[in-house]
């Protein structure tokens, strides 16, 4: 059982044993173009063994070719794809099978998935990662940086794949053997074809390693420079055919080669060849003779590799082959030369024998490449050409060929000395670099025949391109493989057991669970066999880069040529002595290192991937990693012993220590061992397990030799300040305890007697038990005392007490990585009880003493100067990471002011806060808010689903009725508007039929009064798209649902059908085709901007039926002006022109305008411009373009390009106001409309640039405009246009003359657009109403409406909400009285007052949209009741009923405007008023005018309003052109589809608080401050939520009022972003209720909440508190826990009465301060003062707990009792705890004769410890009690129990 123990025990266990498979082989399986590998299933070896034996074996071998077995290859590489490896560590893996190339990563945390995968065309021999240099051009230079690739190898090329996705193909010149990856670029080996090895006399041997720097290079030959001191070792090419290259490295950069010939390895330096290297090898050496031979030779090479195929060799004729003898004869007598027999020659034996230094420049290929240059000729230099036995190809002779210039030079290092085993081949199978943990480097060959590990150290000199080797070291090993990671390596020794060495320290053998090592053992055969035999596995094991082939004619046995990393040489009695047993799979290979993880290739075939942990202390390694692993309790116990094993103490003779083993079931296999002595030092294995000797040596003294001695001063301060950071965590500090007893230890030992005090009064029962001291006087000198062990020890506790008594305090000491939590809260108090704002930046030393080199890490979060130093503090917490959680793991007494910062945090946060700080102060409504979730998604709402079906119908089912129902409560408005805009429902027709009228006259009188009504229903819609705006977010499986328009009539009472398609009547023809367009945009701007819309759901909404098109045609206006049409893909937006429909072409150009608004993009401006004649060049084909279209367009134009100032644009839209009828027939129907649009367009193309138009000078744009308005002369036409214009129109005839009806309008409105809100005087007077009757005789009273709106709102400032503003515009000659006598047309002059009064209306609508301003809705409101008034006059005949009727629907507009989406039942009732009236002259413009106005009303359902912004003022005058349709084909005038253009203007601005914990919508106080203006100071108004704010850039601040919420501040002084990113998403504000409080909707008044309800009671707030309402008042589940279980009287609880009521009032405090966070604190004080009455404290941590927070008090009392308020312990009940502690020490004070003498220890600790905080309570009692008691506690401390 001993044995089986130890041979465990020196075994460290190997972690996350996994089985491995190269993901890219199941990759290619399902690959389409994978070549299919279709291997043959192998049996296990070991079964083959077993059955057939050898026979079997090779027989299974022999079916298996050369080719199928190498058709796989893989390797693998820690992952480098531009992340910081600290960060992210993962494998990549490069997989080839086939044609294809699989580029996979993947890590333990994640599957590994396909980065890259390649397929080439023909079989890949070979691939690589490889990193080229590339050149960058710069402005200072031309730099280089690395280009990362992957290399294909075929045979034919090179394929280069980039990360940055560039690809390269190069050619090959000849075949290729291997390619290598350098630091400089690829290296290729030319394969050896056998007859080009050997040279003539006039060839000297072909290079055989190149080298490509980059894909775009030539291939080069590479030079190499020889060691040594002969003629040879000068600059040549490298042509030995015999040397192969094994290995390459990039850093350091070296090239190892093996000479097969020789047998031994050489390692050289790659570097860039100089320039004197390149001139040797290109230029001709002097020869006796004179022969150029240098450009022979190079002008050779380069026919060779540039004009031979890659398949063929310079062919050789027999008559060239000269024999080896006569080789020998003519070489020159210095050199020796290499023979090509198979039989060795003795010379040549005898010549390898030399030393390497030596022999190996002599015996390499440079001395055959300089013979068979340099051979004297007896022809002179005409000797290459005439000589009788050889013919040369002509090649060789062509002079004007270019030589090829090396890039790359070999400098040779190092030769090995391995040379004793010549029969057999000596070629490393694997060669690679490690380092130990003392950073030297190794670098190791693994030769496999001789089961070897030589491991070569090297050192690189100062010269960094020069290594020096100064020793070799010989390890058995069957196979090795580095881990980089943790400075070892891992080796498989040939008796099958893993062994983890350190460079060439051996460290502990490695087990892996489930395999077992084999229980035989192969040290003692030595292979000496010419053929051997080889263990085969599966063939899904293949070769990597590493391991070379041997040469086919050193092999006899074909089946060494399968020489794969699984495939090892063994003994032949190896196969005859021992069976195997298929059961128990063994290691037979390593491969594949990655950081610390490696995969071990079974005998079974399969594979497994290993990860050895990392080594920091030796012996610590081997007993922690010990298979099974230790216990919590024994790796304490380990470590201690270890630790105190290397300071040099016997462990065994002092009795704590000796104890520490016995704490834990003692095992029959633990046994008494001593540390073994090592065999040659390898296995330095320690057991620590002691004996139970009782024996002590009364002298206990310290080994001064140990390897920890000297440290011990500076281990123990850094143990002591971990003990320190143990403490200010709860979930730690039990270990604290255990640390104590080696402090203590130490601090006896050194003499540290406050150490040891410090020790005592912390944990009394513990350390009174520990009297051992141990001796260190022979080893004093040894010891290393460091400066910052000071004498007094660092107590965090006693430091954060001097912060909070505000006394001076030295920085305290701390460990960075160790003792975060130490630097957090020393920094914390000194920013938030200290004050000291710079605490976490500059004055950081003041506090915190570094024991570390380096800064201090910059992670702390800078806070900006205007926080306070509670949100700095709150800041700083979040910006090292720390959270609530871990807050809850501090001390209480420690915690206490942190909880006070977060609690003065949590009162008045700012909106714009991090998550994190939300988190951090237990604002869960910011929080949630940081989620930008909408309305929709947060309440998760469904419209509600009606029973009645006709309901569903008519497209305002979406509202969403739990806001609304919010901010119109008390009555039912919502409803009313849904009845007054419902289209889909037919209309009640009723007519009473009189006696004389026949029935064929009273149905014709039904269908008269249902055409009228139909006027009204087909004027509905645009009003009803303003009322649903944004709110509806599709389904993407579904159509929209579009509400018919329902033009039928149900006539009383009979209920009859009423239809107008009868005939009986007559019904104008396309009634209904831009009511169905109406339609179609209303139902399309229910769609949200936020919707999922894509091109695809656009297309399905296509209806099938041709009379759908209209509505269709109005749905894509619609997703344009809701921002959905930049979805549509080109060819659809293609698609839909070129069918020629009208609507559709109209809807679809605004839309995608209204879409790219200002943005002047380009290919809109393209689409547009086909649609426009004027900006087509005056060659193009004329296009047939429907007038309506053209208006579209050119709207479309002033869209796109709306403010920017165009130039072109603003140039032709200025001609095109007043363009002539013509040419012939063209351009002669519905003028003003197209007029009218390019006045507007031209207006959004410089919107508010007034006078500053740059580059328009020459245009005149106000003086072409004030032509168009007021008339006068034509000019002539410019540019492209006079071509168009040159023959007359032959339908009007209109002269030279300019037609002011035509061009009024589009110039008036232009005018007012370009100088919007520039309070322009000059430009306002152009536009004042004539002050002449003659004069006011020559303008039509529209154009005075558009004049006096066009000059308020250029005098912007000046527009005031009162009547006497509106009067102030009636020019005087229209006011007052008349003379009878005068000859005055009053129609006139009362039209000319009412368009003048509407048009100041207008004017006043738009300058108060959306602000809802008393003062104008007052002003308007009368206005609208006197002409209210005034028509219902039957004696109006001054008064027209057209004029009054158009005054009052501007004035309704206006009204509308200004009360935007507030739904104000005044306006409401106006707009009800006019929807019933249908008689008379009320036409379809009138209805469309008050449906308008009633959708403006509720806008978006009140979620929406109207902005004042230059755009907005645009879009508003676009839409509410104040000359509406006569009938609804009529487009005359204004364009119908721009009156959807509102939409533009619309802008969120509801504010929607959303309860955070029941995520219901509900009432909220908010406090609105306003900014200060020229017309009134700061202001500040309390509005009630749900509610509309003001324009934002109006406001200062928005904050949530108290007391029922949590106050919330959102700054608008800073940003306005925050504010718009919440409007946007629905409004949604997450507020949150405050404990103790009743939502509004529950409790209006506040009479209901907690504190109300004590204040009735009339008595404390604790009595009247019953603890079973406490689910009402706070959803804290902790709280309503607490209550539950706590607070209720029970069976268990009725003696406790005391008990009860103190947790209720606990529950009362935390309830109505609420903190419940304070709970625990709570309970823990008066735990801990329960204790101390009972005297069960064991420890005086609770006290020190309990101290500060008495300190903190103390601090805020001393403040001043103004300062009460800041602390979270406002009640009583902390006076009340320190006077029970008071009291139970003056108890024991006057009775210490009747203590105990074991609790006097104890009980002395506390009252010291309690003494320097209450120095009162001591002076009660007299000095010499004092005395005797600080005597008797510290005799108890130093006496033995």
């Amino acid at each position: 059982m001993s044995l089986v123990y130890e041979e465990t025990a020196t075994m460290i266990a190997a972690g996350e044993l996994q089985s491995f498979v190269p993901f890219g082989r199941e990759h290619c399986r399902n690959h389409p173009n994978a070549f299919n590998l279709q291997l043959r299933e192998l049996q296990p070896a070991s079964e083959l063994w077993a059955s057939d034996g050898a026979a079997g074996l090779v027989g299974s071998l022999q079916e298996v070719s050369l080719q199928e077995r190498e058709r796989e290859f893989w390797q693998l590489r820690k992952g480098c794809k531009g992340v910081k490896e600290e960060d992210v560590e993962f494998e990549e893996e490069l997989y080839a099978a086939g044609n294809v190339v699989v580029w996979s990563q993947g890590s333990r945390a994640q599957a590994s998935s396909v980065y890259k995968a390649f397929t080439v065309d023909s079989p890949v021999q070979q691939a690589l990662w490889c990193n080229f240099a590339a050149p960058h051009k710069k402005n200072d230079g031309t730099v280089s940086f690395l280009e990362l690739t992957v290399c294909i190898v075929q045979s034919s090329c090179v394929n280069v794949h980039t990360m940055t996705g560039k690809d390269f193909i190069s050619p090959l010149p000849f075949q290729v053997s291997n390619v290598w990856a350098t630091k400089f670029g690829l290296l290729m080996e030319r394969k050896n074809t056998g007859l080009s090895s050997y040279s003539t006399p006039y060839r000297e041997p072909l290079p055989t390693v190149f080298s490509m720097l980059h894909p775009l290079d030539e291939i080069a030959p590479v030079v190499c420079k020889p060691a040594g001191l002969f003629e040879g070792s000068r600059v040549q090419y490298v042509s030995d055919s015999a040397m192969k290259i094994v290995f390459t490295c990039c850093q350091p950069s070296i090239v190892v080669s093996y000479d097969t010939v020789q047998g031994i390895h050489s390692v050289w330096t790659l570097r860039k060849v100089t320039h004197d290297e390149r001139s040797t090898v290109l230029r001709c050496p002097a020869e006796p003779v004179g022969t150029p031979l240098g450009l022979m030779a190079s002008g050779f090479l380069t026919s060779h590799l540039r004009n031979v195929s890659r398949h063929d060799s310079p062919v050789e004729q027999p008559n060239q082959v000269i024999s080896r003898r006569s080789r020998i004869v003519s070489s020159s007598p210095g050199t020796h030369s290499r023979v090509h027999s198979p039989s060795i020659s003795n010379m040549a034996a005898l010549s390898r024998a030399h030393s390497p230094g030596m022999a190996a420049p002599s015996f390499s290929g440079v001395a055959r490449f300089n013979t068979s240059l340099h051979s004297s000729s007896p022809r002179g230099h005409h000797g290459l050409l005439a000589s009788p036995n050889s013919t040369i190809n002509e090649t060789v002779l062509v002079p004007e060929m270019e030589p090829i210039i090396p890039d790359l030079c070999m400098e040779q290092l190092w030769t090995s000395l391995f040379t004793i085993y010549r029969e057999m081949s000596s070629q490393a199978s694997k060669v690679f670099l490690t380092s130990d943990l003392c950073e030297n480097h190794y670098l190791c060959f693994l030769v496999e025949s001789h089961q070897q590990l030589r491991c070569v150290k090297f050192i690189e000199s100062n010269d960094t391109s020069q290594l020096i080797f100064p020793s070799v070291t010989t390890i058995p090993a069957k196979d090795a493989e580095p881990l980089q990671s943790i400075d070892a390596m891992l080796v498989l020794e040939a008796c099958g057991s893993l062994v983890l060495y350190t460079g060439i320290t051996r460290v502990s053998k490695v087990f892996v669970p489930g395999l077992l090592s084999p229980s035989f053992s192969l040290t003692n055969h030595l292979p000496h066999r010419s053929t051997p035999v080889e263990t085969v596995s599966t063939p899904a094991n293949a070769g990597s880069r590493h391991l070379q082939r041997l040469d086919e004619d050193a092999m006899p046995s074909p089946v060494t040529g399968l020489r794969g990393p699984n495939i090892k040489h063994h003994d032949a009695s190896f196969l005859e002595d021992y069976t195997f047993q298929p059961a128990t799979p063994y290691i037979n290979a390593l491969r594949d290192p990655v950081c610390n993880r490696v995969t071990l290739e079974l005998s079974i075939g399969t594979m497994l991937r290993i990860s050895i942990p990392e080594i920091v202390l030796v012996k610590w390694y081997n007993i922690y990693n010990a298979p099974g692993g230790p216990s919590a309790h024994t790796e304490w116990s380990l470590f201690v012993t270890c630790f105190m094993t290397l300071m040099g103490y016997n462990t065994e003779r002092l009795t704590w220590t000796r104890n520490l083993h016995f704490e834990m079931p003692l095992s029959p296999v633990i046994a008494a061992k001593k540390a073994r002595p090592s065999d040659g030092g390898s296995d330095e294995v320690c057991y620590l397990s002691v004996s139970c000797c009782d024996v002590l040596d009364p002298s206990l003294k310290l080994d001064s030799s140990a390897p920890l001695f000297p440290h011990i001063p500076a281990l123990f301060y850094v143990l002591h300040l971990l003990y320190q950071e143990l403490q200010l965590d709860e979930l730690q500090r039990a270990r604290a305890s255990s640390l104590v007893c080696l402090l203590q230890q130490l601090a006896r030992d050194l003499q540290l007697e406050e150490y040891v005090d410090l020790y005592w009064r912390d944990y009394p029962s513990i350390i009174s038990g520990f009297t051992e001291s141990c001796l260190i006087d022979q080893g004093k000198a040894y010891l290393i005392r460091p400066s910052f062990l000071r004498p007094e020890p660092p107590c965090v506790f006693s430091w954060l007490s001097s912060c909070l008594r505000g006394e001076e305090s030295p920085p305290f000491p701390y460990l960075p990585g160790i003792c975060q939590r130490t630097r957090l809260l020393v920094v914390s108090y000194a920013l938030y009880v200290i004050g000291d704002e710079n605490a976490t930046s500059t004055d950081v030393s003041k506090y915190l003493a570094k024991l570390s080199a380096g800064l201090l890490r910059s992670k702390d979060t800078a806070s900006k100067a205007e926080y306070s130093l509670f949100l700095k503090n709150c800041a700083f917490f979040t910006g090292l990471g720390f959270t609530l959680k871990d807050l809850e793991s501090v001390p209480f007494g420690v915690a206490l002011p942190i909880r006070e910062a977060i609690y003065r945090c949590r009162e008045q946060p700012c909106s714009d806060w991090s998550e994190e700080v939300c988190l951090l102060i237990g604002r869960q409504d910011l929080t949630k808010q940081a989620h930008k979730m909408t309305l929709a998604k947060s309440l998760s709402l469904e419209p509600p689903a009606t029973t009645e079906p006709d309901e569903e119908e008519d497209g305002m089912s979406d509202i969403v009725q739990e806001v609304t129902g919010l901010i119109w409560s008390q009555d039912l408005r919502v409803q009313e508007v849904r009845r007054l805009l419902q289209s889909s429902r037919p209309v009640r027709v009723s007519v009473v039929q009189l006696p004389e009228v026949s029935d064929h006259e009273y149905i014709e009188e039904k269908e008269n009064k249902l055409l009228q009504l139909c006027q009204r229903t087909m004027a509905l819609p645009v009003g009803r798209g303003l009322f649903t705006l944004f709110s509806y977010h599709p389904v993407p499986t579904e159509p929209l649902p579009v509400p018919k328009l329902n033009l039928t009539g149900r006539a009383l009472p009979r209920n009859t059908v009423v239809d107008l398609n009868s005939g009986n009547i007559d019904v104008p023809p396309n009634m209904t085709s831009w009511p169905s367009f109406h339609n179609g945009v209303a139902a399309g701007l229910k769609i949200a901007p936020a919707s999922q819309v894509d091109s695809a759901w656009i297309a399905y909404n296509k209806p099938k039926s041709p009379e759908l098109a209209n509505e269709y045609a109005g749905f894509l206006m619609a997703l344009g002006l809701n921002g959905h049409l930049t979805k549509l893909a080109t060819l659809n937006i293609h698609d839909y022109l070129t069918k020629g429909h009208e609507m559709t072409s109209i809807g679809l150009l605004l839309g995608v305008s209204s879409a790219k608004l200002g943005t002047m993009d380009m290919s809109i401006t393209r689409l547009l411009g086909i649609h426009i004649p004027a900006l087509l060049p005056p060659t193009s084909t004329e296009l047939d373009v429907p007038h309506n279209v053209q208006v579209a367009a050119v709207i479309g134009i002033g869209l796109v390009y709306q403010g920017t100032g165009h130039r072109h644009n603003a140039e032709v839209l200025l001609s095109e106001i007043g363009r002539p009828p013509g040419p012939e027939m063209e351009y002669c129907t519905d003028r003003e409309s197209y007029s009218l649009a390019a006045g507007l367009a031209l207006g959004m193309v410089c919107l508010g640039h007034g006078s500053n138009l740059i580059g328009m000078t020459d245009l005149n744009v106000p003086e072409q405009l004030y032509q168009y308005m007021v008339g006068g002369h034509r000019r002539a036409q410019a540019g492209a246009n006079r071509e168009r214009h040159k023959s007359p129109s032959y339908q009007i005839k209109e002269g030279d003359t300019i037609n002011v009806d035509v061009t009024c309008p589009g110039a008036t409105l232009a005018l007012a657009m370009i100088y919007l809100k520039t309070n322009n005087r000059s430009i306002a007077d152009w536009l004042k109403p004539p002050d002449t009757l003659f004069l006011l005789d020559f303008i039509k009273p529209e154009f005075l409406l558009l004049r006096t709106l066009a000059r308020c709102i250029i005098m912007w400032d000046e527009i005031l909400p009162n009547t006497i503003w509106v009067k102030s515009n009636i020019p005087q000659i229209m006011r007052g009285t008349f003379d009878p006598s005068e000859d005055i047309n009053m129609e006139t002059m009362a039209q000319a007052q009412d368009y003048i009064t509407a048009g100041a209306c207008l004017a006043l609508g738009l300058r108060f949209a959306g602000s809802a301003n008393s003062d104008a809705f007052d002003c308007l409101y009368s206005l609208a009741r006197t002409h209210m008034t005034i028509m219902s006059f039957a004696g109006t005949a001054a008064h027209t009923f057209y004029n009054l009727q158009t005054c009052l629907s501007m004035i309704l507009l206006a009204m509308s405007m200004v009360m935007s989406g507030t739904g104000n039942l005044k306006v409401l009732q106006l707009c009800r008023f006019f929807h019933k009236r249908t008689g008379g002259e009320m036409n379809y413009g009138f209805h469309m005018a008050h449906h308008m106005a009633l959708g403006l009303l509720f806008l978006g359902g009140g979620r929406y309003t109207l902005s004042t912004s230059n755009s907005a003022i645009a879009a508003l005058l676009c839409a509410l052109y104040p000359h509406f349709p006569a009938h609804s084909t009529d487009n005359r005038y204004h364009l119908q589809a721009l009156r959807h253009l509102a939409v533009l203007a619309a802008e969120p601005r509801l504010l929607v608080p959303v309860d955070v914990d029941s995520l219901k919508p509900c009432y909220a106080l908010l406090e609105v401050t306003y900014k200060e203006t020229k017309w009134y100071d700061e202001t500040t108004v309390e509005l009630m939520a749900p509610t509309l704010l003001p324009e934002l850039q109006l406001l200062k601040r928005v904050k949530v009022k108290g007391p029922r919420y949590w106050e919330l501040s959102v700054d608008l002084s800073k940003e306005t972003q925050h504010l718009k990113s919440i409007l946007s998403r629905d409004g949604v504000l997450y507020v949150k209720l405050r404990a103790g409080q009743l939502p509004y909707k529950d409790d209006p008044q506040g009479w209901k909440s907690l504190v109300a309800t004590t204040v009735n009671h009339r008595s404390s707030g604790v009595k009247a508190f019953k603890p079973e309402a406490i689910s009402t008042f706070t959803s804290e589940p902790a709280l309503v826990s607490f209550a539950e279980l706590f607070c209720k009287t029970s069976e268990g609880m009725k003696h406790r009465e005391d008990t009860l009521v103190l947790f209720s009032a606990m529950l009362y405090e935390c309830v109505t301060q609420e903190c419940p966070e304070m709970l625990p604190t709570y309970i823990a004080i008066e735990q801990a003062v329960s204790a101390l009455r009972r005297g069960d404290l064991l420890q005086t941590f609770p006290l020190w707990q309990l101290r500060l927070v008495v300190e903190l008090w103390d601090s805020r009392m001393q403040r001043g009792p103004a300062n009460r308020r800041d602390t979270l312990l406002t009640s009583e009940f902390l006076p009340v705890m320190k006077n029970a502690v008071d009291a139970t020490l003056d108890s024991w004070l006057k009775g210490e004769e009747r203590l105990h003498v074991q609790n006097f220890s104890l009980i002395g600790s506390i009252v010291l410890f309690w003494g320097f905080l209450d120095k009162d309570t001591f002076c009660s009692f007299s000095s010499e009690a004092i005395f005797r008691l600080r005597n008797q506690s510290k005799s108890i401390r130093e006496e033995p129990l």
